[in-house]
């Protein structure tokens, strides 16, 4: 695969990036590194390898809920700045 210049411009508008030329030669010239590095990895036989999704085995570390009656009003309103009647006040959004 070839990368052209006007390929480097379009990815660079496509994700909003500006560079001058000389920023332009440098990136052209690491994207090639890549692909001839894609290249040397493509000989590898890989045949019968399952692919991975991720390098590490995942798990899920979120405990599980706990359905519960809640904290109570009063320790709802304990850190509230401002309390009238049992409620929390707000300033007023709405004219």
């Amino acid at each position: 695969m070839e990368i052209t210049d006007e390929t480097i411009a379009h990815v660079a508008e496509l994700v909003k990036l500006e560079f001058d030329g000389e920023r332009a030669a440098g990136i052209k010239a690491d994207l090639l590194k890549i692909l001839e590095y894609m290249d040397t990895m493509n000989v590898l036989d890989t045949e019968g390898i399952t692919p991975m999704s991720h390098v590490l085995p995942l798990k899920n570390v979120f405990r599980e809920d706990v359905v519960t009656n809640g904290r109570g009003e009063a320790d709802l309103l304990e850190n509230a700045p401002c309390i009238k009647e049992g409620k929390f006040v707000v300033p007023k959004t709405v004219g």
